[in-house]
């Protein structure tokens, strides 16, 4: 029998969802913060006598030292201390890239102090003084489990980064590699992201993977397009309004920077915000309080911003259409999305990935492409990058049904692939149906139809939905044909 999970993890580790995580070939560490010397050393104690390798600290800033060559699993930490007091001591744990958990002692009176420091630093939980030892064990137990979780989805987020895939992003050649290693670094630090790439190169998917690897990824995700909205809703938008505080304000609304409370807020397409809102955005990015259009109370901020943009910024701020202080207020840490056409040695991989998407999202059940639409794929430039193959794909995936995609399920003209020459006579169609001088419409209509189906397999919901008619349409259709 062991004595604690701390043992267990140790030597045969545990099974969760058919996937078995293991601690490291050594117990649980865990450290100890207090100022009071007696205090720390009966926890320590207790504590090792359960199995755990345990370190002490006197204050926040010994704690800070401590843990550069002692990678604490666990911190157990006082709440009141001199140099740095326990809230300072969170706040320093979550800039760390795999911060350890957290839990909190307070003295009694203290209690709503650490309900607010557990909610707003994460801390993992908290105990009264003086502790009590069941409670403990119990809460060092849980705490572990969630570090050992933590640390295997980390892992295997490396391990799919290492594969080409980090979350919707795929990519195995050198620049997309160099760009899951930036992600890794700077997603979980608190730090503001601008992304920068041409239109359709995942710009918002780059914003996605950051959020999923933050700490804040159990948090909403909000994305706005500052593009699309109109210069007198977008304030409204951002930062909300209350009841009457325009015309057209009939209710109180809270803004996406209130909506994205605890989450991650992406500013798409920044380069196209008024000048004007970009001002009162400075604000708000710098006081980290946001205040609702008619409104005269301002609310603290709890949300990482993101930005995106395909233009060049620092050409807007010559022109006078972006303000140099936001930029630079933005421009923490800068990620770049080169265009598709950069990174050709992706094509492949990426249009089996979409393929697979598009067989589910359509229920297709398309298996490969030929040759000669693989090297179409891979020579072509891709001025609309990753969203234009996805558009080609989704054409060819749907025109195909299953099987393979040729290259006559293209678009004409795809890559300098030639126009076919139409025959004396008549005037090809798509698919190869001859439309003759003389045909009537019914007899067009039939023909259709009739390729149609035999394009599909008979498959007569798909063919409706090819031929953007109803499923009892063309049934009846069919009935008028005499048509089994």
């Amino acid at each position: 029998m062991f004595r604690t999970k701390a043992e267990r993890f140790r030597i045969e580790g545990y099974a969760e969802n058919g996937l078995i995580h293991y601690m490291e070939n050594s117990a649980a560490k865990v450290l100890i913060v207090d100022d009071e010397l007696n205090q720390r050393t009966a926890l320590a104690s207790v504590v090792q006598r359960w199995g755990y390798h345990v370190e002490t600290a006197q204050h926040g800033l010994d704690a800070l030292a401590k843990l550069k060559d002692f990678e604490a699993d666990v911190v157990v930490t006082d709440l009141n201390m001199p140099e740095l007091d326990g809230k300072g001591l969170l706040d320093e744990l979550q800039k760390f890239a795999a911060p350890p958990q957290a839990v909190v002692l307070t003295a009694f009176g203290n209690l709503d102090t650490a309900l607010e420091t557990v909610h707003r630093l994460g801390a993992f939980w908290y105990l009264e003084k003086p502790v009590q030892t069941p409670a403990l064990q119990l809460v060092l137990e849980r705490a572990v489990e969630k570090q050992s979780l933590s640390g295997h989805a980390v892992r295997l987020e490396r391990e799919l980064a290492s594969r080409g895939v980090l979350g919707d992003l795929i990519g195995e050649s050198a620049a997309m590699k160099e760009i899951f290693h930036l992600l890794q670094q700077v997603a979980p630090t608190k730090a503001t992201v601008l992304i920068t790439g041409q239109s359709g190169t995942g710009k918002e998917m780059v914003a996605r993977a950051i959020h999923q690897l933050s700490p804040r990824r159990g948090g909403p995700f909000f994305a706005i397009n500052c593009a699309a909205m109109p210069e007198a809703l977008i304030e409204s938008e951002l930062f909300g309004h209350e009841k009457g505080a325009f015309t057209g304000a009939a209710e109180r609304r809270a803004g996406c920077f209130e909506l994205a409370r605890g989450g991650t807020l992406l500013l798409d397409e920044i380069g196209e915000m008024p000048v004007g809102t970009q001002s009162k955005l400075l604000r708000v990015l710098e006081d980290k309080k946001v205040r609702r259009l008619g409104s005269a109370k301002e609310t603290e901020l709890d949300v990482r911003v993101l930005a995106a943009t395909n233009n060049n910024l620092r050409e807007c701020i010559v022109k006078g259409t972006f303000r140099e202080d936001l930029f630079f207020r933005i421009n923490v840490f800068e990620v770049h999305l080169p265009p598709l056409r950069e990174r050709r040695e992706d094509i492949g991989r990426l249009a089996a990935e979409l393929v697979a998407d598009l067989n589910r999202k359509h229920g297709c059940r398309v298996t490969d492409m030929t040759p000669e639409v693989s090297n179409l794929l891979y020579r072509y430039d891709w001025p609309g990058n990753v969203r234009e193959l996805r558009n080609v794909l989704e054409r060819a995936v749907i025109l195909a049904g299953e099987g393979t995609i040729t290259a006559a399920l293209l678009p004409r003209g795809f890559a300098g692939r030639p126009e076919p020459e139409p025959a004396a006579g008549h005037t090809p169609a798509s698919g190869g149906m001859a439309l003759e001088p003389g045909m009537t419409i019914d007899e067009a209509e039939r023909a259709l139809i009739e390729m149609t189906l035999k394009h599909t397999g008979n498959n007569r919901t798909r063919a409706a939905e090819l031929l953007a008619i109803s499923p009892k349409t063309l049934f009846n259709k069919l009935k008028e044909y005499g048509s089994e």
